[in-house]
């Protein structure tokens, strides 16, 4: 394992819509959706003033979209001092500074462009939140961790499977806390679903299925434009690791600009990553990884199953939901689906609904874990427990998004060994298990 090395100087019918129409059409009610479950820090009993002493420091390296709520999240909480915010769009940065002083009623927030920046001056920071782009994700992760830092990371947590890999052995060297943002982990609905799974109450439960946007991943490349000043948008450090590419103002308009190229990208993850994630929580599986993958003979992985070593199958699909993000378990006695936008979930038997509050309860005590993710990370930096999406989760349900893509790309089945890391005697395959990272960025 190399050190990181950078240099310096609801209702309604399910429909199949387009990935960028999806992402353009939740993106608004996403922060919504989400406040609905966060619990306050009042209500950890942490209503009193916290002494700076006892605060956590925080720093936020992508602020905009999804990093910008996470933001607004960890102000929330009364154990936390946001000391520095780092985004390469400077009105990104200037927006989160604002935010931050606001909060304190100060001018004290330091704002960056460049993450090495904010990592070497401020080493009393001991959470770090990671809300870029996919390709920067594992590599931030990965220098804070070795600076001692504890990170939240969104998701998809990797790009490859040898980024995850690289992730895990970093959190377990430099003995880091790391919480993949898969929040749905810890929300009332889904943690009822699982449950549901879990405890049987479902029978045997045979096939579970995924929510995914249509396959994409592009090689092509939108054309050049002239670059912006660097102190505006800096082009070099948007692209980081990333394949150099010219600029385009086209790739700035949130993920779904740039979601669907193979250079920043992560194919089936750009939604399974939320879904798969949850899938294998649901049936034991949060450890390892789907082993055998069928080509469902269609460019959008609609209907691509995977099955696990305990005989369960996943199965893919744009469709079956009401919301983003849904999943659905069947078992021999019943099934349950839910997504976002669900009052609560759906169930082949109104029966399975009573017990909802007293599942979700029994659930938080025997775990210890509260319905509210980024609290969950907060507690375990205090504890050094293992979050209930730590680095082992992400990179499990990651390497199935993985080969999943790998499946897709090639256009044929291809088998998982979770054990080796590798597809069985596969060499095309093997081929797709990593990416070249531009220089000066490495893992």
């Amino acid at each position: 394992m190399k050190r990181f090395s950078a240099g310096h100087d609801g209702g309604g019918s399910a429909k199949t819509i387009t990935r960028r129409g999806f992402l353009k059409g939740t993106a608004a009610g996403a922060a919504a959706a989400a406040a609905a479950q966060i619990v306050p820090s009042s209500a950890m009993g942490l209503g009193a003033a916290v002494p700076p002493s006892q605060r956590i420091i925080v720093g936020a390296i992508g602020v905009g979209g999804r990093g910008g709520y996470d933001l607004s999240v960890m102000l929330g909480e009364r154990d936390v001092q946001v000391v520095a915010v780092c985004d390469v769009q400077k009105s990104r940065r200037d927006a989160a500074k604002r935010a931050v002083d606001g909060r304190y009623g100060n001018e004290d927030c330091r704002a960056y462009r460049d993450l090495r920046d904010l990592i070497a001056n401020h080493p009393q920071i001991e959470a770090m939140l990671i809300a870029t782009g996919d390709r920067w994700h594992t590599p931030a992760s990965i220098m804070c961790m070795q600076a001692g830092m504890d990170v939240f990371c969104e998701k998809p947590s990797t790009m490859t499977v040898a980024e995850g890999q690289a992730l895990v052995e970093t959190a377990r060297r430099y003995g880091r806390i790391f919480q993949t943002g898969t929040q749905r982990l810890s929300e009332a609905n889904f943690v009822f679903a699982d449950e549901l799974a879990r405890s049987g109450r479902l029978g045997r439960v045979h096939t579970v299925y995924a929510h995914i946007l249509p396959f994409a991943m592009k090689t092509t490349y939108l054309p050049p434009e002239p670059e912006p000043d660097p102190e505006i948008m800096d082009w070099d450090l948007w692209l980081g690791p990333a394949p150099w590419r010219p600029y385009n103002r086209g790739y700035l308009g949130g993920c779904g600009a740039w979601l669907d190229y193979y250079d920043f990208g992560t194919g089936v993850a750009g939604w399974g990553s939320h879904t798969i994630c949850q899938c294998q929580a649901a049936i034991g599986a949060e450890r390892t990884s789907a082993i055998e993958y069928e080509y469902p003979g269609n460019d959008r992985a609609e209907g691509l199953v995977a099955r696990y070593a305990n005989g369960v199958k996943l199965v893919l699909s744009c469709t079956m939901w009401r919301g983003s993000c849904g999943v659905k378990y069947e078992g021999t006695e019943g099934w349950v689906s839910v997504a976002d936008g669900y009052a609560r979930p759906d169930v082949s038997s109104p029966a399975l609904l009573a017990d909802f509050q007293s599942i979700v309860r029994q659930y938080m005590l025997r775990t210890g874990r509260p319905m509210h993710h980024i609290r969950d990370f907060l507690d375990c930096v205090r504890t050094r427990r293992h979050c209930v999406a730590d680095e082992v989760v992400a990179h499990r349900s990651m390497s199935t998004n993985h080969a999943a893509n790998a499946c897709m790309l090639l256009r044929r089945n291809v088998r998982w060994d979770p054990e080796k890391e590798q597809f069985a005697g596969d060499a095309d395959a093997n081929r797709l298990l990593s990416r070249a990272m531009r220089a000066p960025w490495r893992v």
